[in-house]
């Protein structure tokens, strides 16, 4: 037994677009790492050994050579470049993090009309198993009217025509909840690895119920340029792209390093180790790039037009964000009103053929009357439930283009 609330749970934890996604802010708190490696103490042991040919020695000297030296650097100052690409890669894990609740959003929009697909292959296979019998007791109704003479066999043989031209419908109904299935395996990631449950399908829990559900337009809208994450996402590019521009203009000031450490290295004139020299070394490491051919000036070049181009994505994603709400708020009024209408229609098709039967009793209809009515009443089901579930993926997908997390996964935390 499995439920939407299940499944949902299901794909936060296996859907591969969300582990990926999850992935990517684990890379990025890597190199939020790598860059605060810069603004603190590195420590570092170098050692070297050399001998030499006795033709290049000078007398009085060996010919072997060595030292060791362990060494410890402190940024002291980088034109603002250091501090800016760690901001940079801050802002770039919070966009990480936007991006993350965008993917679930959108995974999860898709499990959701995944299970509704299901559901309404479900209810479509009884609607046609509805059919199917009403059509064998019309059957059954005709070869005993044609065994007491008040019809012709010309009704047994209609009445057959008609279950076996209701048989395709009820075949495909069926087919399309095994394509379902599948396809909603594939939404929640779930891989059967095991042949015991190649053939297992299990039983699926809920409805396609219909709960009007109103929205505001100007809410509405306010309400996506507030949480939209991936309209957010990319605020946070443009605020990164920014502070590029500091990154690239570091490069016209000069770079101040504190150096010190210990160092030990071998007497010229003996090769025995004790005989080494080993002292402090303390001091001061600074470069200043004083012209580089506008190296740095290109770069600052393309760090505006970065900004800038960041800039315009939020601009052209801020509208169609707008165009999604609208037209999302559009396909929910339709499907409403549809939903509405066939919901009359089905009450009025079950009264019809109710009245078929009745007079068909009483000998005033036709057998044609009666067929007609059945017939009626299976478009009238399907389409109701057609329109149920229009309704309830225009539902989801509204809350999807307002930014809204799905009910039932509202309280996982994004870490």
């Amino acid at each position: 037994r499995i439920d939407l609330r299940g499944a949902i749970t299901y794909a936060l934890d296996n859907n591969y677009a969300i582990q990926q996604a999850r992935e990517r802010i684990r890379e990025q708190e890597g190199l939020i790492i790598e860059v605060k490696a810069q603004a603190i103490p590195n420590v570092s042991l170098n050692s070297s050994y050399l001998k030499q040919a006795d033709d290049l020695t000078t007398p009085g000297r060996t010919d072997q050579d060595w030292s060791i030296a362990l060494e410890a650097r402190q940024a002291l100052y980088s034109g603002g470049g250091i501090k800016a690409a760690l901001d940079v890669q801050k802002i770039s894990r919070e966009a990480a993090v936007l991006d993350l609740k965008a993917i679930i959003n959108d995974a999860l929009l898709l499990v959701r009309t995944r299970y509704y697909d299901v559901l309404l292959a479900r209810e479509q296979i009884l609607v046609q198993e509805q059919s199917v019998q009403l059509l064998n007791e019309q059957l059954q109704n005709a070869k005993n009217r044609f065994e007491a003479g008040t019809v012709s066999n010309f009704e047994v043989l209609r009445a057959e025509v008609e279950l076996a031209n209701a048989q395709p419908a009820l075949i495909t109904a069926r087919n399309r909840k095994r394509r379902s299935i599948d396809l909603l395996r594939q939404a929640i990631g779930y891989r059967n690895t095991t042949s015991e449950n190649l053939l297992k399908t299990p039983e699926f829990i809920g409805t396609l119920d219909f709960q009007p559900v109103t929205y505001d337009l100007q809410q509405s809208l306010d309400s996506a340029r507030t949480n939209r994450p991936d309209l957010l996402r990319l605020e946070k590019v443009a605020k990164a792209s920014e502070a590029g521009i500091t990154i690239a203009k570091s490069s016209y000031l000069p770079t101040l390093d504190l150096v010190g450490g210990y160092q030990v290295v071998k007497n010229a004139t003996s090769d025995n180790f004790r005989d080494s020299l080993d002292g402090w070394v303390v001091g001061v490491q600074s470069s200043w790039a004083i012209f580089d051919g506008r190296a740095t000036a290109g770069r600052v070049a393309q760090a505006r037009s970065q900004f800038r181009q960041a800039e315009l994505s939020v601009g052209e994603q801020s509208l169609a964000v707008e165009v999604e709400v609208r037209t999302a708020l559009s396909s929910l009024q339709e499907a409403g009103e549809l939903a509405e209408a066939a919901t009359k229609v089905v009450a009025q098709a079950e009264e019809s053929l109710r009245l078929a039967d009745a007079r068909y009793g009483a000998g005033s209809a036709t057998q044609l009357d009666v067929l007609q009515a059945r017939v009626s009443l299976t478009q009238s089901r399907t389409n109701q439930l057609e329109a149920n579930y229009r309704y309830n993926v225009a539902l989801a997908t509204v809350r999807r283009a307002l930014g809204e997390p799905d009910t039932y996964a509202a309280a996982e935390t994004v870490k």
